[in-house]
């Protein structure tokens, strides 16, 4: 009996080492316009939301045959490995039901079939515990269709946050850097450089976000962190836009409009803003909001539409891809995001569907290793106004799952040397 459970407890340390990364399945190309929010309308891809409030996921299947959804809801620690908690542990209620809310199209010339699912629903009363969550839907052969990453956090500890110019004279025009302390008089934080985690994270791209940082020094029951390296992002600039609320003349944003099987929308011409000074243009930090002005309900009644880009970019790349960038499909790049260099026009251009609306949007480089350089077609630059979060994990001691205590807000704005 004592080996059988040495060996359980060996292969329990075994298993565990090998848990796997909870990574997000963007969708297939019939799956258009997720809208995945909480309370706050800017973060439309990865929400953070208090215990015990709501979260609300919709999406488009522009096949438009009312197929069968279903969608599975599970926990994770704070690095995205497998909580260790049962489901009856987070969750009250059951999973794994169909998505019974659909409505059809009317009057779009692209037919589709419009899912909403709002947690807490009749299944699904509450979720327990704080920490990481992934939303997954699945279609009627239980295969994968999509997955998002969603954040419940309990009002404890209390985050002060501003945002400086980088200390480093290289960097000083180019970086922003996040300065912040946690307090938490309600919780007392033990050990805190083994317990408390930090992720911090800009303009609601969990793909940035830094999750690597300890306190530096503590004062009383606050935990310090004034990093200058490790807590800085490039600057990036603010955001592109087009807004096609209505779908049959152009805009400032639109230069033209052709309709074929279903409208093209032809955006100005953009320009490399590398080398270019800096002009603030108000932006919602890389976000969406579907809407047509002629619409009473815009989820079901704002059409698909192809907009065209055109970028002149100066030099040709050879080692990289230009890529749009944005909120729209939460900052994923695939095929539909690609742009190609025109031969006879000089120009990089691509065509995307969209659904109408208001969309920021950027171009970025995708290099040959695979990393995005955020900064090579847009420039970085330290005015850029960005919005930071701080998100605060507490591991207590002897538990089995980690605790989001706090969440921090933060915006350059007002960035300080």
């Amino acid at each position: 009996m004592k080996v059988f459970l040495f060996i359980f407890f060996l292969g329990g340390i075994y298993f565990s080492g090998l848990a796997q990364v909870a990574e997000e399945t963007p969708p297939p190309t019939f799956i258009r316009t997720i809208l995945f929010q909480g309370d706050s309308v800017e973060n439309t891809g990865n929400p953070i939301i208090r215990l015990g409030s709501r979260i609300n996921l919709s999406f488009d299947d522009i096949i438009g045959d009312e197929a069968d959804y279903y969608y599975r809801i599970e926990h994770y620690n704070f690095d995205w490995t497998p909580s260790q908690l049962s489901k009856n542990e987070y969750m009250e209620g059951f999973d794994d039901v169909r998505i019974i809310q659909y409505t059809n199209a009317l009057n779009t010339l692209q037919p589709y079939t419009h899912y909403e699912l709002s947690i807490p629903n009749n299944n699904v009363k509450q979720l327990i515990v704080s920490g990481n969550y992934l939303l997954s839907v699945f279609n009627s052969n239980r295969e994968l269709v999509f997955s998002r990453k969603f954040m419940v956090y309990e009002p404890i500890a209390q985050i002060s946050a501003e945002v400086k110019r980088s200390r480093d004279l290289n960097f000083i025009d180019e970086k922003q850097v996040v300065n912040f302390s946690i307090n938490s008089p309600d919780l007392l934080l033990k050990n805190p450089d083994q317990n408390v985690m930090v992720s911090l994270v800009q303009n609601f791209n969990l793909k940035l976000a830094i999750t690597d940082l300890k306190p530096q020094y503590t004062i009383a029951n606050e935990l310090i962190y004034r990093y200058d390296t490790e807590s800085s992002f490039w600057g990036g600039n603010e955001f592109l836009q087009f807004d096609n609320k209505e779908i049959r003349v152009s805009t400032s944003d639109i230069s033209s409009v052709e309709l074929g099987e279903l409208y093209h929308h032809f955006l100005f011409l953009d320009f490399t803003r590398k080398n270019q000074p800096y002009t603030y243009n108000p932006d919602i930090n890389g976000g969406f909001v579907v809407r047509n002005i002629q619409a009473q309900n815009s989820d079901t009644e704002a059409d698909y539409i192809w907009m065209h880009f055109r970028l002149k970019n100066y030099d040709i790349i050879e080692d990289g891809e230009i890529h749009l960038y944005g909120g729209f499909n939460n900052f994923e790049l695939d095929k539909s995001t690609l742009l190609t260099y025109n031969e006879k026009s000089g120009y990089y251009e691509g065509a995307r569907l969209f659904k109408q609306g208001y969309y920021n949007y950027k171009y970025v480089l995708l290099n040959e290793e695979g990393s995005i350089d955020d900064g090579f077609i847009s420039g970085n630059f330290d005015e850029t106004e960005n919005v930071y979060t701080i998100m605060v994990y507490y591991r207590t001691p002897g538990a089995r799952y980690d605790r989001l205590i706090g969440v921090g807000y933060a915006n350059s704005e007002n960035i300080r040397n």
